[in-house]
C-alpha cells in the first residue's frame, strides 16, 4: 500500500519531526503552479494564468499579485498575514514576487519569506 510523503518522512526518523517550512514551500510550489479552474476538487485553487493577462501588462502584475495573495490566504492555513509584493527581476520576461507571512502558532521563527518567479510560459519557481 502506498504511503504519503509526510508519513514516509516522519517514519524515517521518529525523533525528527517533518520540517513545517519545507512542507509549506512544497505546498506553495503546487499551489502557484496550478491555474484557476485546473482543480476539479476546489474551483478557487491556483492562480490566474499569466499568459491570459499578457495583453494587460503592466496592470497584469497587480492582478497576479492579488491572485497569489488570496490563493495562499485561502489554501495554506499554516500561514497568516500573507503579503505579496512585486520585486525586480533580472529577466524582463519574468515576474518576480516576494511572499512573506507568519507561521500560525509559531512565535519562534516568526516570518517566512519566499521569492517566486513566474516565467513567460507560466511556470512558477518558489525559493
Amino acid at each position: 500500500m502506498a504511503r504519503g510523503l509526510l508519513s514516509r518522512l516522519a517514519s524515517a526518523d521518529p525523533s525528527r519531526p517533518v520540517d513545517e517550512v519545507h512542507s509549506i514551500v512544497g505546498n506553495l510550489r503546487a499551489l502557484l503552479n496550478t491555474r484557476l479552474g485546473d482543480s476539479s476538487a476546489a474551483r478557487g485553487f491556483g492562480v490566474v494564468d499569466f499568459v491570459d493577462l499578457v495583453h494587460q501588462f503592466p496592470t497584469a502584475a497587480q492582478v497576479v499579485q492579488r491572485s497569489i495573495r488570496s490563493t495562499i490566504a485561502e489554501y495554506e492555513p499554516r500561514l497568516r498575514n500573507v503579503r505579496v509584493r512585486i520585486v525586480a527581476s533580472p529577466d524582463p520576461l519574468t515576474l518576480a514576487f516576494e511572499v512573506s507571512a507568519r507561521l500560525v502558532g509559531d512565535r519562534r521563527r516568526g516570518l517566512v519569506r519566499v521569492r517566486t518567479e513566474m516565467s513567460q510560459g507560466g511556470r512558477v519557481k518558489v525559493e
